[in-house]
């Protein structure tokens, strides 16, 4: 559906200009953004080529285990439903360990992998659970130590100061996992799935 949108919109940006007399404009406009597009990626892919190594590198040296770790007494209070050992909490764990991380590549199928465990403990196999939901909360509003993918546009957008967006990502990450968290544990409460 998205593509029929895309291209309905190319289609009617092309019609008014022919109609407008301004053809030559969008041609223009074509090339330019085009030539900007190539040398932002260019730019984006060595910034992120060089953190995500570092983050590999940060993950393959156990340190995203030692996180999970030191998370897991706060995962048993979040997700009081879940049995003691159950694979879901150490796939949770390591996905939101590597979104604290910034490797979102390494975090999507760890992610993944949470919600099928999640769903075999789910109760109710036509809706999701409190937990799935809970999750699904927690790692779309995940706090985030280095925004790579912002710090790497900004760069490539040639900003005097690409970095400057660390803290208030910080503090605006950790309000909307606050207030997600505490959402859900009052629609969990409302709701009465389990």
């Amino acid at each position: 559906m998205i593509n029929y949108i895309w291209a309905g919109m190319i289609f009617v940006s092309f019609l008014f200009a022919a109609f407008s007399g301004n053809l030559e404009s969008v041609n223009a406009s074509l090339v330019s953004g085009a030539q900007s597009a190539v040398e932002m990626a260019i730019g984006l892919l060595g910034l992120m080529c060089f953190w995500s190594g570092l983050l590999e590198i940060a993950k393959k040296s156990g340190l995203t285990y030692k996180l999970s770790k030191i998370l897991e007494p706060f995962m048993r209070f979040l997700f009081p439903e879940l049995k003691k050992n159950s694979p879901a909490i150490s796939a949770m764990l390591m996905n939101m360990v590597a979104n604290f991380l910034g490797l979102s590549n390494a975090a999507t199928p760890l992610g993944l992998k949470a919600m099928e465990e999640l769903n075999k403990e789910n109760n109710y196999r036509k809706r999701a659970s409190n937990a799935m939901c809970l999750f699904v909360v927690i790692n779309t509003a995940s706090v985030t130590l280095i925004p790579t993918t912002v710090i790497a546009m900004r760069a490539a957008a040639h900003s005097n100061e690409p970095f400057s967006i660390i803290v208030p990502v910080w503090i605006c990450s950790a309000i909307s996992v606050t207030v997600g968290i505490t959402l859900a544990k009052i629609m969990a409460k409302r709701g009465g799935i389990r």
